[in-house]
């Protein structure tokens, strides 16, 4: 397995992508994204939040790369950006890879003890 450094970050800022991520607000803006496209008044309508709120979060979800504006008349929908995401499971799953490789390692000791004791 190849080190798990910190500057292998592909085309978006996993720190950022992280933090966005963090916060709950943030991951139910997404998720309601991932259904569709939406406007601020859309996504703050089942928030117990304001719209300036809800604005806030959306501008570090963009920031990170995980939603984008786009312009329909005065309108301006949002929609998830999924790249930022598929990037920050990459990076978990070399650590996945690694944590089985541990318990693999793991298992076949304590089969050796097993054999060991028997003996």
């Amino acid at each position: 397995m190849e080190p798990l450094g910190y500057g292998d970050r592909a085309g978006h800022d996993l720190d950022a992508v992280f933090a966005a991520l963090a916060d709950p607000t943030r991951r139910a803006l997404l998720e309601r994204l991932a259904r569709g496209e939406a406007t601020v008044t859309e996504l703050a309508a089942p928030l117990d939040i304001s719209q300036p709120a809800v604005s806030k979060h959306l501008k570090v979800l963009e920031q990170a790369g995980l939603v984008s504006v786009s312009r329909d008349g005065t309108s301006r929908p949002r929609r998830l950006e999924a790249a930022p995401l598929a990037e920050a499971s990459a990076w978990l799953e070399r650590y996945r890879e690694y944590w089985e490789a541990s318990y693999a390692r793991l298992d076949e000791l304590l089969a050796d003890l097993r054999r060991q004791r028997g003996s």
